[in-house]
């Protein structure tokens, strides 16, 4: 998790405004306590506050290509990066080892359509100032997993501010808007194109294939396998349920065949993480002695993950509400109450040395495994909540884990 803030097209003195631009992506500092910077390009700037996952070495950002007529700020995890790399028909000097600075060269390459290539969770900015009008281009990922706003000034509607939180956009828009997943905003239409528009994505449009549980397991397998993407130590939350625990037991197995396997060099995605760390911390919260502590100790027994337990009292979850609804922005009680421990068992990884895990969210989604979805009509009205629920995902479940 990093954060971004960009401000296109400006519509004063961009160089008296760069200090209050610094502040206001500092207010999202907590996303990216690693390292910061910033850009001023033409009347632009673009800002980034760093999370270091891969590329630790050498990825700050903002990235820039060679003559630095592309500027790029990104928040999120580009899992194909490696085949995207390969497919650049230019040669492209990369100046880091960041998954991230391939979308500067596709973007090169191919514009705007570089969006429904990338396989990944992510936001980002980028400035083009390849021509004698500046371009700026911002995208979300499909699904919304990553957050991402988008402000204006009435009294100046050609400029465009881009926040990964509303606190850095509050004091200067008046106008505030969540960037839609799935889409692209382009300067030079000033408008939002949809670029995720799968044949699943209308509610109403009812799947007709029989479901295949060979695709199914290799498809999951598949999402986790490349999720083990990192330079850092990881690991996974496990609360005993049928979901994190089998995304644990797909971790911890796809780990070991990592680790062990000295081709994995040779494959599109990235599986560093895995031969640095082959060893998989697990993570659980709760109340003393919840249902849910003992059924994930169990699980990490026999799992062999490095486990650890954390408990916090109903006071200490009253304390949280406050810090819990500024990160998220949000008052929806529901997303609040189940965000809450979280919180607290995410500040408590914080200090292990873990910087990144894996979790179940969206399982329920996309399987029905909420309790009212036992009174769906009919199989056709089950299909079209799953599809809308999974619509919804950047509202709760992703606001929450991401």
């Amino acid at each position: 998790m990093c954060g971004i803030f960009a401000v296109y097209n400006y519509y004063g003195d961009v160089g008296e405004f760069r200090q209050r631009a610094l502040e206001l992506s500092k207010r999202i500092r907590h996303r990216g306590p690693d390292w910061s910077g910033c850009i001023v390009a033409d009347n632009s700037i673009i800002c980034h506050e760093r999370l270091a996952i891969v590329g630790i070495d050498t990825g700050a950002q903002p990235l820039t290509n060679e003559d630095e007529t592309l500027v790029l700020t990104v928040n999120g995890e580009i899992y194909n990066h490696k085949k995207l790399e390969s497919e650049l028909k230019y040669p492209a000097k990369f100046k880091t080892h960041s998954d991230c600075e391939v979308i500067l060269h596709t973007y090169n390459e191919i514009g705007t359509d570089v969006c429904a290539k990338l396989d990944g969770m992510f936001s980002w900015a980028l400035l083009d100032r390849r021509s004698d009008k500046t371009r700026f281009v911002a995208a979300r990922d499909p699904i919304g997993i990553t957050t991402l706003y988008i402000g204006r000034v009435s009294a100046h509607p050609e400029t465009v501010f881009i926040s990964s939180e509303l606190k850095s956009l509050n004091e200067e828009c008046d106008q505030i808007d969540e960037f839609p997943p799935g889409h692209y905003f382009d300067s030079h239409t000033n408008q939002f194109h949809r670029y995720f528009e799968p044949d699943w994505w209308a509610p109403k449009r009812i799947a007709a294939n029989p479901v295949d549980y060979r695709q199914l397991r290799e498809s999951l397998t598949a999402a986790v396998r490349k999720r083990l993407m990192t330079e850092v130590p990881y690991g996974v939350l496990l609360s005993g349920g049928l979901d994190s625990s089998l995304i644990s037991a797909i971790a911890v197995r796809e780990a070991s065949r990592i680790s062990a396997n000295a081709q994995s060099d040779a494959e599109d995605i990235d599986t560093r993480g895995a031969r640095y760390y082959p060893r998989m911390h697990s993570f659980s919260v709760g109340l003393p002695n919840a249902p849910d502590l003992i059924a994930a100790r169990k699980v990490a027994k026999f799992l062999k993950t490095a486990h650890h337990e954390f408990t916090y009292t109903v006071q200490e979850g009253l304390d949280a509400v406050a810090d819990v609804i500024y990160h998220l922005e949000t008052y929806d009680v529901t997303t609040i109450r189940a965000s809450t421990p979280m919180y607290l068992m995410s500040r408590k990884i914080k200090s292990t040395g873990v910087k990144m895990v894996l979790s179940g969210e969206g399982s329920d989604e996309v399987f029905g495994g909420y309790l009212y979805f036992h009174y769906a009509p009919n199989a056709d009205d089950f299909h079209s909540e799953t599809v809308s629920r999974v619509h919804n995902l950047h509202t709760s479940d992703c606001l929450r884990a991401y």
